[in-house]
Parts: structure tokens; C-alpha cells; sequence
């Protein structure tokens, strides 16, 4: 019997989920179907009541649900639990288990592309939302030298420091206008902010006037795939990393969770930059 595995999100149109893990069971040969449901804030929990109901083998979870589902799900694993959102659940034999395989998928975008070490390197976390706390736990669980963070809201970063505590990793918060003007000091610089994603592709989270070469670059954002902020460190010697990886690495994490099967990263990738026509 076809096993079904799913989306939930609101909205979901424009989600590639579907096009990649459909791609993937059909090239491995596994008899199941993913589909994106559309569900709105306030039936989050009769969604995941449907997935008991209708035996629905897993899901990924994105915004605005990533929160909202951990109260109604049986266990959450330790990770996700410290980043405090779930983006993929696994229905084993009825028990509903949560995971979040955002950070881990995109530390190994960060390993892959750069093919570098970041182990004691001195990182820079432009952003303290969601996506930043995400980066930062599977940043911290992986291991750096020292974790920065700068954001419109300085308030914001405290619950980030407290989580740097919590691994003995030296942290500290700084004024924007300060990160510029000490950039030397960082080896990576990460933008988890939506800050020049499509359409205001002109916008840019900090100046990388004072880049030095050699310095690695992320972006979370994909679209487009080479941002303003990505744009300017290539023209001052840096070594850039886009959210794809990131995208991708995390779609397959969660399709190993799923089936134990590990399916092709490069042939999900391919397929993510054919819609994105690059």
C-alpha cells in the first residue's frame, strides 16, 4: 500500500518539497506520495489529529506551524527541543515524534561548499529569529570557536547567548554599525534575516566594506540565488555559501528520518535550481 507523507504550512504553493521527495521516492523505488496541505493557524491541531487518522507516515512542517505543532505531538527530540521549533514529524506505529533538521542541514551546506573547517572558527549571526536560533543550536551541537550576534532588536539576542552559555562557548552581542567595523575578526559571517530576498533584491543586512578575503559568506535566502549581501563578498575576496544547500540538505534529513534510506542530495539540488532557472 502507498504510503503518504506530507506538508504542513500556510501557505504551501510555492513550496518544492513535493517536486523533491516525489523525485526521490520514485527514483529509490518506494511506493509513497507527498503532498502539501494547506492549513491554516488555527487547525494545526486537527492537522496533526489527521495524521493519526489517516496513517500518514510523516511530514515536514514550515511556517507559520514550526511552534504550534510540538504541544500536540507524543515526543520531541533533544535538538529540536533546544531550537524550540519542528519542521519534520514521524509517525512510528502511531507515535507522532518530532525532529528539526534545518540546522544540521545547513551546517553540512556550510562543510560541503566551503570544504573548510569551522570548528574554531569566530562567527558572525546577523538575525535572532527562528531561523537564527536554528543555525546557531546546530552550529553549537557541531562546535565553533566563538559565536557573535548583531540585530535590529539587541534584546532579541539574550535567549542566543544564554543558548552559547549553555555549550561554554564564548558569545557576545554587538551594535551593528560595531560588527562593520570589525569584520577582520570574523571567518563567517551568516545572514538569517529575510533581508534582500525577492523582490527587494537591493537590500543588504550590513556593509561588508571592511571584508577581509577569504572570509566565508552565507546566506539563507535562495531566491534570489546570489543576494546583494553575497554579491558584494564575492567582489571583496569572500568565499559565498546560498541557502540551497540549506534547503536541500534539510529535505533530505528529513526524508532519512523517514524511511532510514539516505536518497541523492545532488539530484534534489538539481531539481531546486531548475525551478529557480539557475
Amino acid at each position: 500500500m502507498e504510503k503518504v507523507f506530507g506538508l504542513l504550512g500556510h501557505p504551501v504553493g510555492h513550496s518544492m518539497s513535493p517536486l523533491i521527495h516525489n523525485d526521490a521516492f520514485a527514483k529509490l523505488g518506494i511506493e509513497a506520495r507527498y503532498h502539501a496541505f494547506d492549513v491554516k493557524p488555527e487547525l494545526v491541531k486537527e492537522a496533526v489529529d489527521a495524521i493519526r487518522a489517516l496513517d500518514i507516515a510523516g511530514c515536514n512542517v514550515t511556517v507559520p506551524h514550526k511552534i504550534a505543532v510540538m504541544e500536540f505531538l507524543d515526543e520531541i527530540n533533544d535538538e529540536a527541543l533546544q531550537i524550540g521549533a519542528v519542521n519534520t514529524i514521524v509517525n512510528k506505529n502511531g507515535k507522532l515524534i518530532g525532529y528539526n533538521t534545518d540546522g544540521r542541514g545547513y551546517v553540512q551546506s556550510l562543510l560541503d561548499e566551503t570544504e573548510e573547517e569551522i570548528r574554531e572558527k569566530s562567527i558572525l549571526i546577523i538575525g535572532a529569529g527562528g531561523s537564527a536560533r536554528g543555525i546557531v543550536t546546530a552550529l553549537l551541537r557541531y562546535g565553533v570557536g566563538r559565536i557573535e550576534f548583531t540585530n535590529r532588536t539587541i534584546e532579541k539576542t539574550a535567549s542566543l547567548i544564554k543558548l552559547a552559555e549553555e555549550f561554554s562557548i564564548p558569545s557576545a552581542t554587538v551594535e551593528r554599525k560595531v560588527a562593520e567595523e570589525s569584520l577582520n575578526k570574523y571567518d563567517v559571517i551568516i545572514n538569517t534575516t529575510s533581508v534582500g530576498m525577492s523582490p527587494n533584491f537591493n537590500h543588504s543586512p550590513l556593509s561588508l566594506e571592511l571584508l577581509k578575503p577569504g572570509t566565508i559568506v552565507s546566506d539563507l535566502i535562495y531566491n534570489p540565488l546570489e543576494t546583494q549581501f553575497l554579491k558584494e563578498a564575492k567582489e571583496r575576496g569572500g568565499k559565498i555559501v546560498n541557502g540551497i544547500g540549506m534547503l536541500v540538505n534539510q529535505a533530505a534529513l528529513s526524508f532519512e528520518h523517514w524511511t532510514e534510506i539516505t536518497p541523492d542530495n545532488k539530484e534534489m539540488k538539481k531539481i531546486v535550481l531548475q525551478q529557480l532557472g539557475g
